[in-house]
């Protein structure tokens, strides 16, 4: 029998690091748990009418207003003094871009709710359009890359440095392919008193195209390039910092991905590749990455 607080039967793409993610967080958190989620892949997945994958109580909000809707239940459990983990689990379109604006008055406002964001890099689930979150040169169908296009032109968002910003107490990043490092940030987190912020690297086949079995290397080989830093900060100090024993090529990381495929085959790309190694140079040297 299968005890995982989601339930298996859901519909998302095999190969997909989404539901492989929701099980830990869950999995950490336990059975007292609420989660709230906005309109995105985790939602159209696991429950599709009149089914539910969810074993814990599940709200689903617009793409805009999961963080309000939250607020709203923190609010109601304190008021009938309840004690219960309140989770919002959503993608980064919700939270980089549709839902910045209640985002932040959740964060501003202190609310003792833990936001998981399952980062997958666009807008997956309504055909592959670039986000906020989406990184640099990355091909999506509204960045496509061609002959006057070299893919997504502008930075990835830093939404941790905007949750810092926001006086948030505990920010961390977590990876799919570090689980124990995951669910003991999700345990952390649901101790502070006040909001926190944990951004999780979701790999996702349908946008980034790879080999289904491929997902967790995939999602290794964007830390152990410098790509992706575990970071663990406590009220706005950086206190925990995962060593990278031995750094892999960026190289390595992108041609296992449909979406960088054109920075290997146009030589006028080589540019490009460059700046993406010096991302990843620069953020080793930034928390001293290298063991």
């Amino acid at each position: 029998m299968d005890k995982s607080l989601l339930a298996p039967g859901h519909r998302a793409c095999a190969g997909c690091a989404m539901p492989t993610t929701i099980r830990l967080v869950l999995d950490a958190a336990g059975p007292n748990t609420i989660v709230v989620s906005p309109t995105g892949c985790l939602e159209v997945t696991t429950t599709p009418f009149p089914e539910s994958s969810w074993c814990v109580p599940w709200l689903h909000s617009l793409f805009e207003n999961a963080s309000a809707v939250a607020s709203g239940v923190e609010v109601m459990l304190k008021r009938r003094g309840k004690d219960a983990n309140l989770i919002i689990i959503g993608g980064d379109g919700s939270t980089f871009d549709i839902g910045m604006g209640s985002n932040s008055g959740m964060f501003e406002r202190g609310h003792k709710i833990l936001y998981v964001c399952y980062d997958n890099e666009a807008y997956m689930n309504t055909g592959v359009q670039r986000s906020g979150s989406t990184p640099f040169s990355a091909h999506t169908t509204t960045t496509p890359s061609g002959s006057q296009s070299r893919g997504n032109p502008r930075p990835k968002k830093d939404m941790p440095a905007i949750a810092l910003a926001h006086g948030v107490p505990y920010v961390a990043t977590a990876s799919v392919a570090y689980p124990v490092d995951l669910r003991r940030k999700v345990k952390k987190a649901l101790q502070v008193n006040g909001p926190s912020y944990i951004q999780v690297n979701a790999p996702c086949i349908t946008g980034w195209t790879f080999d289904a079995g491929t997902m967790i290397e995939l999602a290794r080989l964007a830390v152990e390039s410098g790509l992706w830093p575990l970071l663990e900060y406590e009220s706005g100090e950086l206190v925990g910092v995962k060593k990278i024993r031995r750094p892999k090529p960026v190289e390595e990381y992108l041609k296992l991905q449909g979406r960088y495929k054109h920075l290997f085959k146009k030589t006028e790309c080589a540019d490009v590749l460059g700046q993406i190694k010096a991302m990843a140079e620069a953020n080793m040297a930034k928390y001293n990455l290298v063991d």
